[in-house]
């Protein structure tokens, strides 16, 4: 069975897209961005694109919002009503690498969240860290939030440079099976760098 992943963070501007380029690039996976909310001139399939290679096919998005903002405003905006349902896997006889918009419980519309999108898919999830003052907390929330609709947390990318007691709580709350992974800090996105650190990773 070829590796499907549900990449998500702990919250907006953790480096999902970032590690998805990874991702893409240590699976030789396609790429899919359900929601892009914003950016529609420089999209996430855009920038996958970029820093992963041309070669890298990108399923259209189900919904292309103009506002940069929560889904549900941005659908609003457009009198656009996001539902679960309407999102369907692409077929596609490669890995496939999904990337949500911001964190779990973002809304997609008044009575649905993010994580409600990954339990419908029925996919793993990468969850993705970066260190900021309250990432453990978010983590810790997010881990239980998984959990508790009994959602796989295939791997945990630890995105940046961690201080030590920081990493070694978040750590402690991730469960044995799951993979623990860890990326440099980057100041350039660029396919060579991507590529160097797709290059480093084993056995995922």
């Amino acid at each position: 069975m070829q590796k499907k992943l549900f990449v998500t963070g702990i919250g907006t501007e953790v480096g999902k897209t970032f590690c998805s380029a990874v991702l893409v690039q240590y699976f030789h996976a396609d790429y899919w961005k359900p929601i892009q909310s914003g950016d529609l001139h420089y999209t996430d399939s855009m920038k996958i694109r970029d820093w992963a290679g041309d070669n890298v096919f990108c399923h259209p998005e189900t919904y292309r919002l103009k506002l940069a903002a929560s889904p549900h405003q941005s659908a609003a905006e457009e009198n656009k009503l996001i539902r679960v349902n309407d999102f369907q896997l692409p077929q596609t006889s490669k890995p496939l690498i999904v990337e949500g918009a911001g964190g779990l419980m973002v809304p997609l519309s008044d009575s649905e969240l993010m994580i409600d999108l990954i339990e419908k898919l029925k996919l793993p999830v990468a969850l993705v860290v970066r260190n900021y003052l309250g990432c453990i907390n978010h983590s810790l929330l997010s881990i239980m939030a998984l959990k508790e609709r009994g959602l796989i947390i295939d791997t945990l990318i630890l995105n940046g440079v961690f201080p030590p007691d920081t990493e070694r709580i978040i750590i402690n709350y991730t469960e044995r099976k799951t993979k623990i992974i860890r990326f440099p800090d980057i100041h350039s996105m660029t396919i060579e760098n991507i590529t160097a650190i797709a290059k480093q990773l084993t056995n995922l």
